[in-house]
């Protein structure tokens, strides 16, 4: 049974690895496509916008179609159509057409497929979900990893539309592969709670402890985002963008390093908070982040400081996407888990508005990133205080209130 268990770790890790790159190398398209299409940064980030709150809207009802269609059918169904996303983008030839296809089917595609490896995983691993959550979205972070370099050279060799088709194809090949080796466990494999236990969503939503969660995610998700989305021109502003470190250039050293931080803190967090408790690892982690910004601010002409620091950055952001899940559902159970982690998900669909085109806007508004880095920074220490001082008695009492504290 640990052998199956493991197995089906390692499917849902490529899984979520095919499809991060839409998310994670968007910042690289981003200087030629606002050639092309000649739009402003501002316009250009509503693509990325789409994508991301496409991918978090649509999560409660993916929750939904996971209980009556096997998660192995709708995960292949969204990587077909993440890769397919990237095949129709090569072909457009304006701005309205890119948020259709890399914002609108990207989005759909990569939630579809988001939300069903993390519920599945967590179904595999009841006893740490922490962890599982973590390793999950330790695919999605890292997947990208190994696609940056070669996405790199090959737009800077045959330009972004041949790019995009070629690994449109590359993505749903790879994804469909990895998914058809996924499988829901039995009872008997899982040893996971019974599905009773636990609130059912319409409960869940009517409380001020899932919304003081959700108010979280989304100013942690808004930070993380905007990094994410703007690195490029981050690069830029900061004269390193052409700089070179070893030998390599430094945006996609950064932005290779940022992926692997990206991926060992959301496993590397949920394990340690599987230990010592969600809030204390959250405030720990948030306030990381904080500092992390801080001194990339204030180091920013530096190209080693550069990309040593966005990894650092990332080390104190991605694990989000491991200690909210894990948290949401040791204090609201099993019975409506898919669901309730859907909403709680579409914090990430707002974060990716104030991080990508209202950042991009305060940016051009203000004419640095003083401003916009300022906010992201009091956001983060804002969300590591609420984790100790609110959300930890909240749901101190809530679950003493209920009878599983």
């Amino acid at each position: 049974m640990i052998a199956v268990k493991w197995q089906q770790m390692i499917a849902g890790l490529l899984c979520m690895g095919a499809i991060s790159s839409p998310q994670y190398v968007w910042t690289l398209f981003t200087p030629v496509l606002k050639v092309d299409f000649s739009a402003s940064a501002a316009a250009l980030q509503v693509t990325f916008s789409l994508l991301i709150v496409l991918q978090t809207l649509f999560s409660p009802i993916q929750g939904w179609i996971a209980k009556h269609i096997h998660p192995r059918s709708l995960i292949m169904a969204g990587i077909v159509l993440t890769g397919a996303s990237w095949i129709a983008t090569a072909q457009v030839h304006s701005l309205t057409m890119l948020y259709l296809t890399y914002g609108g089917l990207g989005g759909i595609g990569t939630g579809i497929v988001y939300v069903g490896v993390v519920s599945l995983l967590m179904q595999w691993f009841p006893k740490n979900r922490g962890m599982a959550a973590g390793a999950a979205a330790a695919g999605y972070g890292m997947g990208a990893m190994v696609t940056t370099f070669p996405i790199s050279h090959l737009l800077a060799a045959s330009g972004w539309r041949t790019t995009m088709l070629v690994f449109g194809f590359v993505m749903m090949a790879a994804g469909v592969l990895a998914a058809f080796f996924l499988k829901t466990p039995l009872a008997t494999q899982s040893e996971q709670e019974p599905s009773g236990i636990g609130f059912t969503t319409s409960y869940v939503v009517k409380t001020p402890l899932f919304w003081l969660m959700f108010f979280m995610m989304a100013t942690m998700a808004t930070s993380g985002l905007m990094v994410t989305s703007q690195l490029a021109q981050i690069a830029s502003d900061f004269g390193v963008a052409h700089l070179s470190i070893l030998g390599m250039a430094a945006l996609p050293l950064a932005m290779t390093l940022d992926r692997i931080a990206n991926g060992v803190t959301r496993p590397l967090f949920g394990w340690v908070s599987d230990r010592m408790g969600r809030e204390q690892t959250m405030a720990f982690a948030f306030t990381l982040e904080a500092i992390a910004l801080t001194c990339w601010l204030a180091l920013s002409n530096h190209p080693v400081a550069f990309v040593l620091l966005s990894g650092v950055v990332f080390l104190g952001w991605g694990e989000i996407f491991s200690l909210f899940p894990a948290t949401l559902t040791d204090t609201f159970g099993t019975r409506d888990a898919s669901r309730n982690y859907g909403l709680l998900y579409m914090a990430q669909g707002v974060g990716a508005i104030f991080g990508g085109p209202l950042a991009a806007w305060l940016h051009q508004t203000s004419g640095n990133w003083h401003l916009v880095f300022g906010l992201a920074i009091g956001g983060d220490l804002l969300t590591a205080l609420l984790a100790f001082a609110v959300l930890r008695p909240m749901r101190r009492r809530f679950m003493q209130g209920h009878g599983h504290a």
